[in-house]
């Protein structure tokens, strides 16, 4: 499981944070973009290096990275003055990966934090880079290019289910369920939006089998997670980490986060061709 789980968090860092920033039409996160492999490689390798302190210095050259993408919240929140759904998904996307960054660190450094063993620690990682960046992110694009109720919706229950599965894990079973609940309803309905959004590709092919496939996927492993989080809060039987990590962890990683933003990224050269962000 460890070798699949750094595969998907090298997914996420290398590949899915960079183009997840492109998206945002940002000059100040272009910028970071540009800047991010200086980050994203060193906790890239942190990842197949025994633990110790050359693992955990690479880790905390990520973790700057991260703090530097969160940073920007409060600036973007105090220039916007905004509380709009699409901004609470936009600002959830630019702090998750530091939450992400911080079980890095303490990981490779062997430590546990907050109680958490390292195995839950290394499983925090890629959750907070697809359930809380990639989620978020979409979410808030979702609702940016469709803003009524349901993207709304989406745009705010993905940032609250995110943080009650955060809460949960410090609090209790049942508030972690909670949390699972509100963040399947968001993402299904971001995933009936994504469907509907094909039209809008017209003619291109790969787009609509994106947006299908990224769709697809999403319904399929939030039905896991909902089952997993169910089975944790009721002692019911549920599927194992090492199964949901082949299962959830890597649809929700090439399935749903991959497919989602590539998707979003043609649709955006489709409508804006002379305006590319990236």
């Amino acid at each position: 499981m460890s070798v699949l789980v750094g595969l998907i968090v090298m997914l996420g860092m290398l590949v899915i944070v960079p183009l997840g920033l492109g998206l945002v039409g940002e000059p100040a996160l272009d910028r970071i973009r540009r800047l991010w492999p200086l980050f994203a490689v060193p906790g890239a390798v942190s990842l197949w290096l025994p633990r110790g302190a050359t693992a955990t210095a690479l880790a905390l050259c990520y973790a700057l990275g991260t703090l530097l993408l969160a940073a920007h919240a409060p600036r973007r929140l105090a220039r916007t003055r905004s509380a709009a759904p699409v901004e609470a998904a936009l600002l959830t996307a630019l702090v998750t990966p530091s939450v992400a960054a911080l079980a890095l660190v303490a990981e490779r450094s062997g430590h546990e934090l907050f109680g958490f063993g390292l195995g839950i620690l290394a499983l925090t990682v890629p959750h907070f880079h697809f359930a809380g960046f990639a989620a978020a992110l979409v979410a808030g694009l979702v609702c940016r290019a469709e803003d009524g109720a349901a993207g709304r919706f989406a745009a705010l229950s993905v940032p609250f289910g995110t943080l009650l599965v955060l809460v949960g894990y410090f609090t209790s079973e049942r508030t972690e369920l909670a949390g699972a609940v509100v963040l399947t309803a968001g993402m299904w309905t971001v995933a009936l939006l994504t469907w509907r959004t094909a039209p809008a590709a017209g003619r291109d092919r790969v787009t609509r089998a994106l947006l299908a496939v990224s769709a697809g996927v999403l319904v399929v492993t939030m039905v896991l997670a909902l089952s997993w989080a169910l089975g944790e809060a009721t002692g019911l039987p549920h599927p194992t980490l090492t199964w949901m990590a082949a299962t959830h962890g890597l649809g929700n990683a090439l399935g749903f986060a991959l497919c989602a933003l590539l998707a979003r990224r043609r649709l955006q050269d489709l409508t804006h061709p002379e305006g590319r962000t990236a």
